[in-house]
């Protein structure tokens, strides 16, 4: 007796389920459609929707100082105050300043970072294919309308930092580590925000390019801070580090999105900033054990004590091995587990913060394991919580909660077992 065929929309069915969870040829169609998608989605944001001035009045009338030969940074002001951001910040708006009439022509700047954001979702969409994600997850990518805000709307410098961060990504899954490095640096060099994934970089480094590599990488990035701050640092040394890297900034309770639940007497509290930064250690140390330094397949203390002294902790076939399982996919899970345990106890979050945040999420919750529909149910509550103005005590609590619901799904997420160095390059010797 033949067997029944399967019904036209079974095989519908079948066809969409295999291109979703790229099984079928046509999958790989998916990023390049929703990339041509998403650029008609920008033309229209331009076209219908009126550009918001926040920081760009500023941002200008402080290049305008700078370009006038006012190299003192504390003297250095616009409207909303004075200027708190590294030296590439001011290189990157100079040229905005040049290219935009001194910032009047807002339609040319909301043209350029339209091409942007582009940029931006193309490195993100290749990183994504690179770590093997599935084509269902890449229409999160271009669903944020909070997103779209930020970088078409607002103009903010936050976009630039994110363009450089998903560069670095990009070149470090390729091995790229020189060009990573300057790449990261650079996007560090806009605004320190990216700081919160420095730790992950540095042990991405040590396991991909070696002791002595990953050495040479960061005196790079930190060369690299030091010749574009060279100006600044000559006229008032300290006033650009107070200002450029300031840690120590005042923050206002009225344009928090995370913490507005916890209220205003203790959101200004000391012991509720010490209590974030020690919770931040602490989850971040957990990391660095459990997880990131998996791929070493030694302990803490055996790679910290050659450190210490400056010796490597790999023999040359271990240095090896080990840089070989610095996968893509290790790598955007790294460095983006960092960049969210940092926004999870950051002292405040304000609106342009989502640049760093709304291409994580997908990522970690598809990592994690957990159930399609689960994903775009999280991923739904964090952008309606990040598109409430001003937020709320609810929708802070939501923002916190989506953030500590992917950090720990992460940190429960089952790694597979990697076996010691020493006993790998034994096998591989006796092979």
């Amino acid at each position: 007796m033949a067997s029944k065929e399967p019904s036209l929309a079974s095989q519908a069915v079948t066809l969409v389920l295999d291109i979703a969870n790229g099984r079928s040829t046509l999958s790989k169609l998916i990023p390049p459609c929703l990339l041509l998608l998403d650029a008609v989605l920008c033309a229209l944001v331009i076209w219908k929707i009126p550009y918001t001035e926040i920081d760009w009045k500023a941002y200008m009338e402080q290049v305008a100082q700078y370009v006038a030969g006012e190299y003192d940074y504390p003297s250095i002001k616009g409207n909303t105050g004075p200027l708190v951001y590294p030296a590439a910040h001011v290189y990157t708006y100079t040229a905005l300043y040049h290219l935009t009439d001194k910032g009047k022509d807002i339609l040319l700047a909301q043209e350029i970072f339209s091409v942007l954001y582009m940029a931006t979702l193309a490195l993100v969409m290749a990183c994504y294919w690179k770590a093997k994600v599935p084509p269902y997850v890449f229409p999160l990518l271009i669903l944020s309308k909070r997103l779209h805000s930020v970088f078409i709307l607002r103009c903010f410098n936050d976009c630039f930092a994110t363009f450089f961060l998903w560069l670095a990504i990009f070149l470090f899954q390729r091995r790229q580590w020189t060009a990573a490095s300057i790449a990261y640096s650079w996007g560090l060099g806009i605004k320190m925000s990216l700081l919160l994934v420095l730790p992950a970089v540095g042990i991405v480094l040590l396991l991909g390019r070696g002791f002595s590599g990953s050495l040479k990488c960061a005196m790079i990035m930190v060369q690299l801070q030091i010749v574009i701050a060279a100006p600044f640092l000559q006229e008032n040394a300290k006033g650009y580090a107070s200002k450029a890297f300031e840690l120590t900034r005042q923050f206002f309770f009225k344009w928090t999105v995370n913490w507005r639940f916890v209220g205003e007497d203790i959101f200004l509290s000391r012991p509720f900033s010490l209590a974030l930064l020690a919770m931040h250690a602490l989850v971040l140390t957990g990391f660095i054990v459990n997880k990131w330094l998996k791929p070493a397949g030694k302990p803490l203390s055996a790679i910290l004590a050659p450190i210490l002294q400056f010796n490597s902790p790999f023999s040359l076939p271990e240095e090896h091995l080990v840089s070989s399982r610095v996968t893509p996919e290790y790598v955007m899970t790294t460095i983006l587990s960092a960049n969210v345990i940092g926004l999870l106890f950051a002292r405040t979050l304000h609106y342009q913060f989502y640049s760093y945040l709304a291409w994580s999420t997908p990522y970690l919750l598809w990592r994690s394991g957990v159930h399609p529909v689960i994903q775009y149910g999280l991923w739904a509550l964090q952008e309606w919580a990040w598109n409430v103005f001003p937020s709320t005590p609810i929708s802070s609590g939501v923002v916190v909660g989506v953030l500590a619901t992917t950090v720990a799904l992460i940190a429960f997420q089952k790694d597979k077992s990697i076996a010691p160095v020493s006993d790998s390059v034994r096998e591989r010797k006796k092979v």
